[in-house]
């Protein structure tokens, strides 16, 4: 089956050179040009992943992004013309985006990029999904089911989170380095992006710790990684 791919940008010699370039390399390419058309071929396409400028007429990315997320667990990757604080990246985790790449786009990095979304949506091998589970009174994972439960309420988490998380509780009790972590949650193509793990465990905490300011399953080994510990 061939993979749909939505982009949404406003750019019109971008929009296309993007979408010449996707169709080289086999993907099915839908494209819009504003927020609004973008969510419309959203729900008329149902793309494998979403590739989203931030600065658009009308609805901007990340409400874009937020209203997708909203519906849909599919990898959203982020375009932006300037360089990302840490903030930002958070505001955009929080919203639901996946990843983030600076324009211009460097042909390499972005099929690079794209592959390692896709194979993190899809979850892998089997031995990542096959009876893997944690449950207590108060969280409840279970990988091969994708569902997450705080508190017996059911919550959304993005591929790269969930992927995070699958990561801690398939290694439970074990000190995963940071190194450790972007190469079996995010892929090879990600071995320089030292930051990745503490931005994205410090989002993940705040969707299923009691209190993500003292952290009670995800904790620090400072200057290693991190552990997961169950109750």
């Amino acid at each position: 089956m061939t993979t749909k791919v939505l982009i949404v940008e406003d750019d019109l010699e971008m929009n296309r050179l993007l979408e010449l370039d996707l169709k080289r390399h086999g993907y099915d390419v839908y494209t819009a040009t504003n927020g609004l058309d973008g969510l419309r071929l959203f729900h008329e396409a149902r793309p494998n992943l979403v590739v989203l400028d931030v600065a658009l007429p009308g609805m901007n990315g990340m409400i874009v992004c937020q209203r997708i997320r909203e519906l849909s667990n599919v990898p959203i990757l982020i375009m932006t013309a300037h360089a990302v604080t840490e903030e930002e990246m958070a505001e955009g985790l929080n919203l639901g985006a996946d990843e983030y790449l600076i324009k211009p786009l460097r042909s390499m990095e972005f099929h690079a990029r794209l592959n390692a979304l896709l194979r993190r949506a899809r979850m892998g091998d089997e031995k990542e999904t096959q009876n893997l589970r944690y449950t207590d009174d108060y969280l409840l994972v279970d990988v091969e089911a994708r569902r997450v439960s705080v508190a017996e309420e059911e919550i959304r988490l993005t591929p790269t989170e969930f992927k995070l998380l699958a990561t801690f509780v398939r290694h439970k009790g074990q000190v995963l380095t940071f190194q450790q972590l972007l190469e079996q949650v995010w892929g090879y193509e990600y071995s320089t992006e030292h930051h990745y793990p503490r931005i994205y465990v410090s989002h993940l905490r705040r969707k299923i710790e009691p209190d993500a300011k003292n952290p009670t399953y995800i904790q620090n080994e400072y200057g290693v990684g991190y552990r997961f510990i169950g109750k």
